[in-house]
């Protein structure tokens, strides 16, 4: 885990260089951000049903993914809206960061290194989720409405659109040429260094100094990378599901703040700069409780 994250770090590392130097710009970040979510994740998750062979027992482990994911977001949910008062300036930004992680930027790069494609095979199962819940009750949080249309944009996204067309090939057991199966091998195969590279730029457009003065930072931070994940885990490890089942859930609701939430900010007008605080400090911190959240779960 920490060996991953060291390399994660490190291709960051050269992406916050590139801003610096004005090699990706604000608008060329952007740019890259819609190629990794519309082409390269979709891709990689695609790739995942592609590179697994069939069989009953990932079958099962894919469908109590669906289960231990489902409930991981319905506690974070629940206990967001219990902890974060309503009364605080700022609560939809707070309770949409607590809950929705990072999950395909920063987690799929790291499960795969971990856990290899049966890893992002049960990922799947929770960025699904992810998309579906962030585009109904992640979009009516931050706008503080309810608005139900949003479901239709969601079960649209590329990445739930990847996850029904990977499992109908899967289960058919419909293989790609073998041409057209190394093309988008190669395209998948971005993920982790397109992900970090936009991660690094998005850190370095950040006053990471001004952020750390800011006291709601680390309490959405300790909520976001501790202590919520520990606690959906703690329900659901007591779960007859397969062990790596639970880490890949554990481990994606325990990465940084969702990117997804500057952009429904800046749609609404809330205060954008501050999510884009939450998403670069609960980046860098999680080097540090990532690998202690993975200790602690595989200790349970």
């Amino acid at each position: 885990m920490l060996r991953q994250i060291v390399i994660m770090f490190i291709i960051l590392i050269i992406g916050l260089g590139c801003s610096m130097k004005g090699l990706i710009t604000k608008e060329g970040n952007k740019q890259l951000s819609k190629v990794a979510l519309y082409i390269v994740n979709p891709m990689l998750i695609f790739m995942s049903y592609q590179d697994c062979e069939y069989s009953s027992t990932l079958l099962k482990g894919l469908l109590w993914s669906f289960l231990l994911s489902g409930i991981s977001f319905g506690v974070m949910i629940l206990l967001s809206t219990l902890i974060i008062s309503q009364k605080r300036p700022e609560h939809s930004l707070e309770r949409f960061s607590v809950v929705y992680s990072n999950c395909g930027f920063i987690g799929m790069p790291l499960i795969r290194g971990i856990y290899g494609t049966e890893g992002v095979l049960y990922l799947t199962a929770y960025i699904t989720l992810f998309n579906i819940l962030v585009w109904t009750h992640g979009y009516m949080t931050m706008k503080e409405s309810r608005d139900f249309k949003s479901f239709v944009k969601a079960a649209s996204s590329p990445s739930v659109i990847a996850v029904f067309i990977g499992l109908v090939f899967y289960l058919a057991q419909i293989r790609l040429p073998d041409v057209l199966h190394t093309s988008l091998q190669y395209v998948s195969d971005m993920n982790t260094p397109l992900a970090m590279l936009i991660a690094g730029s998005a850190t370095a457009q950040t006053n990471i100094i001004k952020a750390l003065k800011n006291k709601a930072l680390y309490m959405v931070s300790v909520y976001k990378l501790l202590a919520l994940p520990l606690v959906a885990f703690l329900l659901v490890h007591f779960l007859p599901a397969p062990h790596m089942v639970k880490m890949v859930v554990l481990i994606a609701s325990a990465c940084p703040v969702a990117t997804t939430g500057t952009m429904f900010a800046i749609q609404f007008d809330k205060n954008p700069e501050r999510c884009s605080e939450f998403f670069a400090v609960t980046t860098l911190l999680s080097g540090i409780t990532l690998p202690i959240v993975t200790m602690l779960g595989e200790m349970l």
